[in-house]
């Protein structure tokens, strides 16, 4: 599955809700401050990363090969009153100067990219001792939950989709960050649940890889008509608590001595 987001960009805008306060929290206590610090977003999407950097000071460059999403984030951006540089480029190849930012950061993106080249990338435009933070903010399925009917019903729809019955937590990040050549590497993990209207977790479900991202204009229609109904014998209320989990892992850029 090769999924295009930038398919998806206006659900994608309006109902991923990005990361929660807990993720900004928990990367203080891994030693990540962005106040005052030069930052780049990989993967960056509609910016959802990039602006929660911004609104705590930070410099950040968003990184992303969709137009589509990017024109979003700016617009985004602007509702927030925050600004973002954007380029539309690749986490592989940024084409940003090296030895540059002190921070790089992947949210809710590291698994579509090259993952040996995007760290390649990252050691290369960080200056000596920057952090590389990857990062991720999963739903999680539970019996009887609204993850599990969504998921059943993506796997329905597109079985080729394989990106279900997660824990949220991505010991691969750490694994990664190490044989990278990153040192001090830490990682830590928090419960963050999300409340939806059902029409927001629909549009939520719609930009999703499974869906929006892979599925053909018509047969997202179906699905999105086949979860309404589901939604509505799940849940007489319109208020939908989701299961979510943050996860973060972080290293460093060595410093020559």
């Amino acid at each position: 599955m090769n999924p295009d987001f930038g398919e998806t960009a206006s659900d994608y805008s309006r109902h991923r809700q990005g990361f929660p306060d807990q993720l900004f929290t928990m990367l203080a206590t891994l030693g990540v401050k962005f106040d005052g610090a030069s930052a780049v977003d990989l993967g960056t999407g509609t910016g959802t990363l990039a602006r929660g950097m911004a609104r705590r000071g930070a410099s950040v460059t968003g990184i992303d090969p969709s137009d589509n999403l990017t024109s979003e984030a700016k617009r985004l951006d602007m509702e927030w009153g925050v600004s973002t540089h954007y380029v539309n480029a690749t986490a592989e190849k940024t084409d940003l100067e090296s030895d540059s930012f002190d921070i790089v950061a992947s949210g809710q993106s590291w698994w579509w990219f090259d993952r040996p080249a995007a760290l390649a990338e990252a050691r290369r435009i960080l200056k000596q001792g920057g952090a590389l933070v990857i990062c991720s903010y999963d739903w999680i399925t539970g019996p009887g939950n609204v993850v599990e009917l969504s998921e059943k019903l993506i796997e329905k729809h597109n079985p080729s989709w394989n990106m279900g019955g997660g824990n949220g937590l991505h010991p691969e990040f750490v694994s990664d960050l190490e044989n990278g050549g990153f040192e001090g590497v830490r990682s830590d993990h928090v419960q963050a649940d999300a409340l939806y209207t059902k029409e927001a977790w629909r549009g939520r479900i719609r930009a999703s890889a499974g869906i929006g991202a892979s599925l053909t204009p018509e047969e997202v229609t179906i699905f999105d008509q086949e979860l309404e109904e589901a939604l509505d014998r799940f849940s007489r209320s319109d208020r939908i608590s989701a299961p979510h989990v943050v996860y973060a892992a972080v290293g460093r850029k060595p410093v020559r001595r």
